[in-house]
């Protein structure tokens, strides 16, 4: 195991990670050194909110090789918060803030600090508005990959969305037999690597029951075809099956990763299946990124009662790597 620091970026500054944070580093114990990047006025703030009395060691980011690290000590690196009443000065702020405190950890990993890195939840209409669908992309494009993809993984079973965060009506515009092996070879790849074993992976069909009163019927003309060609390169694959039927019990036991056409499809039921035991993995990167899979919950900041499970299994995830 390498035990290098994990980078650890707030996300929004006005949900409830820092909460979640403090619960997770009270109780658990990692290998791993934790690096926390965010507002040292925020994080104080939510100190005396959440009643804590937590230490925290400054580090200096004009030079990393001088970090001094602490264990049981909250290892921050500050980034400057503007903060003001009016929702656009506010919105603006919060998205120059997020993209500081993501340059910061972009920083470490390109200097091969660390290549683990968590980000907490953001929200996406405020921070990448239209130019990208999501922080996978986001962070996609500030590494120059282009075939990356979305893994929610629980070591039971993990679901991959073909297509992200896009309006329903664009998917069939997106599916193409390309995208599709692309995401089988991405997936499969992964596993290998990172897990040391071949996965057993299942495709949804796009259309109710993989039927279609269409003439063109995509799970026929383009899913079909892609898993045909993967199962000719020896990857283990199958379907296309229906949606409404691959996820009860007898179906989902044969598989370790499912692959829907698009996001609702399988993150609906990989959530109600198992809950925040689940973690967003960005697969493809040159580093190991890690969300908790879960949004920011701005209504919950300051109640601390949000669930930190997500946010263990990502750091246990990191840690063992």
């Amino acid at each position: 195991m390498n035990y290098k620091p994990i980078i650890v970026i707030e996300g929004d500054p006005e949900g409830v990670f820092l909460e979640l944070f403090f619960k997770v580093t009270k109780y658990n114990s990692f290998k791993s050194d934790i690096i926390l990047i965010c507002s040292k006025k925020n994080l104080k703030k939510q100190i005396i909110k959440c009643k804590l009395k937590k230490k925290i060691n400054l580090l200096n980011p004009t030079d990393f090789k001088k970090f001094k690290l602490k264990k049981n000590t909250i290892n921050l690196i500050d980034v400057k918060f503007k903060n003001s009443n009016l929702k656009k000065l506010r919105n603006k702020f919060i998205k120059n803030y997020i993209n500081d405190c993501f340059e910061m950890s972009f920083r470490l990993i390109k200097e091969n600090f660390t290549y683990k890195l968590i980000n907490g939840p953001i929200e996406k209409k405020i921070f990448l508005k239209k130019k990208f669908p999501g922080v996978t992309e986001y962070i996609s494009k500030k590494f120059n990959q282009k075939k990356t993809g979305m893994l929610i993984y629980n070591k039971k079973l993990s679901v991959c969305p073909l297509t992200t965060h896009i309006p329903v009506k664009n998917i069939s515009k997106m599916i193409t037999k390309k995208l599709i092996m692309e995401k089988i070879i991405l997936i499969n790849n992964f596993y290998e690597k990172t897990f040391k074993i071949s996965p057993k992976i299942a495709i949804t069909g796009l259309n109710p029951h993989c039927e279609s009163i269409l003439d063109f019927n995509e799970d026929i003309k383009i899913i079909k075809p892609a898993i045909q060609e993967m199962k000719r390169r020896n990857i283990s694959v199958s379907g296309p099956f229906p949606a409404d039927t691959i996820f009860i019990s007898k179906n989902r036991k044969y598989f370790d990763v499912i692959i829907g056409m698009y996001h609702d499809q399988v993150l609906t039921p990989i959530k109600a299946l198992y809950e925040f035991d689940a973690i967003n993995i960005t697969m493809g990167l040159p580093f190991l990124r890690v969300t908790p899979d879960h949004g920011p919950n701005k209504k919950m900041e300051g109640k601390n009662i949000s669930n930190p499970k997500s946010l263990i299994r990502a750091l246990e995830f990191l840690d063992k790597r």
